[in-house]
């Protein structure tokens, strides 16, 4: 078979091992810290300074700088966070990704580990199996007993596997460079050709423009240098390396095409970044070229590419940092306002696909946002009632249309994020989530309900008895308050204020249940029409109906926390029971809300 054939071959799976190890060590490291990177992302505030740190220490951590930006899309592209807050943290991601030239040289260490002293325990040979015997007890023998011992394992063989994929690399480019001279004659005219400088820069940004991913691009080229079968000088590693920072803006390119205005800019930004920081060494090193410096035909191993790679993204950010605002105004420049309203309920396709729990993170804060917003609209039209407002109905109007919008993007999200593999947490938020985003939207319909009711009063100039007008006004009071206590209990994801609710839900049936006997009464002696009978009707079963979905709220929220859904024989245990706490909350909202022509 042809040698070279076999090569190539060996290159490709060892890129494919590189990239699905370090896919499983992302995604390992990444779910075990959860909702919390969002968290940790979030508190970049306008200190630019701290944004950097916490861009560097979150890529570091989840090794892989692409996963950071489309992070960042994604907070922005749903308005967690501006474009000022996330420069700085851009330019960190540019320092934190360095780290993995360092872990890829690892292998350069020659010799025995016996003949390297202390050192041969840095040697992947001597510590990559363990790694990989570590993970795989981790999740074959130990996470049934805590999850968090199956995303441990995930993370120790996903570096085994990294490594793997660079030891397969370094001995294909071998095999490549040992039986073909045109490899080596086509790195020794990149190193004698002027052209070739400008040649492997677009090379390069092709390459990482592919397999999204600068590290491994990095590591491919380290492998090349390992294998010894060439000299490779400066003149040629530069150019390579300035491409594969390009290269690496691909991933958040493509994360923003779907995304808002905003995200768009935080790609630009990203992209202009890496621009500038090329431009400002590429230009120097290019002149120094063209004069024939010594020092950059000088030969290249692994840990010069790691330094050097160190360098080029410390040295830029440094000189960038301080140009934060102009930066920002370049993005806004290049990238203007044209939309006409805002995006609703955005979140980044890949952002679901590289980060699932960041993205249920965010579901959970487009959800607490359609939970207020349902609140908002319900108290606009209860408010709205008596006081027909045309311009109060059309934001009536349009908000029930957003929260449709909500309701549908958050139910595709949310069902796509399931098929991922979870921890328990992210999967119980994400339970709790679609048990209550249908009773979000059900809200706003009946608010749209109630404000064709109030617009029927306004049109035929209805006017309610002078009793049953003061029953209403108790019910809803009772539902405005219901209202209230839900929306809390979900956004603060309160057990103790969600109890309440199921008890005020029975005394507003209730009340719902005594005015409807009250109307039977003065449509028999005469004090009522038919017409208004209906109309009455229509608003107390509106009434009724958005108790019921506040009651299915509340259980989802007081469920969650048992990991389990059965709200029927839930609220039938709740009402079979004796229970003390919900005896009490009944009677003191029996108490506070009653019907004036009862006794009481």
């Amino acid at each position: 078979m042809n040698t070279i054939i076999v090569s190539l071959v060996m290159l490709l799976g060892g890129l494919a091992f590189f990239l699905y190890g370090m896919n499983i060590m992302s995604t390992g490291l990444e779910r075990m810290a959860g909702g919390k990177m969002e968290t940790i992302l979030k508190k970049a505030s306008s200190n630019k300074f701290k944004g950097m740190a916490l861009g560097c220490g979150v890529t570091a951590v989840i090794q892989s700088s692409s996963a950071t930006t489309v992070m960042i899309v994604g907070l922005v592209g749903s308005g967690i966070m501006t474009l000022p807050q996330t420069i700085g943290m851009l330019m960190g991601t540019n320092i934190g990704t360095t780290i993995t030239p360092w872990i890829t040289a690892l292998p350069a260490l020659g010799g025995n580990s016996a003949d390297l002293g202390w050192l041969g325990y840095l040697k992947p040979s001597f510590f990559t199996p363990i790694i990989a015997v570590i993970g795989i007890a981790l999740i074959m023998f130990l996470s049934k007993k805590n999850i968090k011992n199956k995303d441990i394992g995930a993370i120790c063989l996903g570096f085994a596997i990294l490594m793997q994929g660079m030891e397969l690399m370094s001995g294909s480019v071998e095999g490549l460079t040992d039986n073909n001279d045109t490899f080596a004659n086509v790195i020794s005219w990149l190193d004698g050709n002027y052209a070739g400088i400008f040649l492997g820069l677009i090379i390069a940004t092709l390459f990482t423009t592919i397999i999204q991913s600068s590290s491994a691009s990095v590591g491919v080229l380290q492998a090349l240098v390992m294998s010894g079968g060439f000299v490779m000088s400066f003149n040629v590693a530069v150019p390579l390396i300035l491409g594969f920072n390009i290269g690496t803006c691909v991933t958040a390119v493509i994360s923003s095409l779907a995304a808002n205005r905003n995200a768009k800019r935080v790609a630009v930004t990203h992209l202009v970044i890496k621009i500038i920081a090329v431009l400002l060494c590429f230009i120097p090193f290019a002149i120094c070229s063209a004069l024939g410096a010594d020092f950059l035909n000088s030969e290249v191993d692994v840990w010069s590419i790691a330094i050097f790679h160190t360098l080029f993204n410390v040295v830029t950010t440094a000189i960038l940092l301080p140009f934060s605002k102009l930066i920002e105004k370049l993005a806004y420049v290049l990238m203007k306002d044209k939309e006409s309203k805002i995006e609703v309920a955005f979140i980044d396709p890949l952002l679901i696909q590289r980060s699932p729990s960041v993205a249920i993170s965010e579901c959970g804060n487009l959800t607490v946002e359609m939970c207020k917003l349902s609140k908002e609209t319900l108290d606009l039209a209860i408010n709205n009632l008596y006081n027909y407002n045309p311009k109060t109905a059309q934001t009536i109007i349009d908000n029930e249309s957003i929260i449709d919008k909500y309701e549908d993007r958050l139910g595709t999200y949310l069902v796509q994020l399931s098929a991922f593999p979870l921890s328990q947490a992210d999967s119980i938020r994400i339970s709790k989530m679609l048990h209550t985003i249908g009773d979000f939207e059900r809200l706003s319909d009946h608010a749209i309900n109630i404000l064709k009711v109030s617009e029927e009063l306004s049109t035929k100039k209805i006017v309610f008895s002078k009793e049953a007008t003061a029953e209403i006004e108790v019910i809803t009071n009772a539902i405005s308050e219901i209202l209230d206590i839900t929306a809390t209990s979900f956004v603060d994801n309160s057990i103790d204020v969600a109890i309440k609710v199921e008890p005020l839900e029975q005394v507003i049936d209730g009340l719902i249940s005594g005015t409807k006997s009250n109307h039977i009464t003065r449509l028999q002696a005469g004090a009522c029409t038919i017409e208004l009978g209906f109309v009455l009707s229509d608003l107390l079963n509106n009434y009724s109906r958005v108790s019921d979905h506040c009651s299915n709220i509340a259980v989802a929220i007081i469920e969650t926390s048992h990991s389990s859904f059965g709200t029927h024989e839930y609220l039938n245990a709740l009402k079979t029971s004796d229970d003390q706490s919900f005896q009490g909350e009944f009677n003191s909202f029996k108490k506070k809300y009653y019907l004036p022509t009862s006794q009481h």
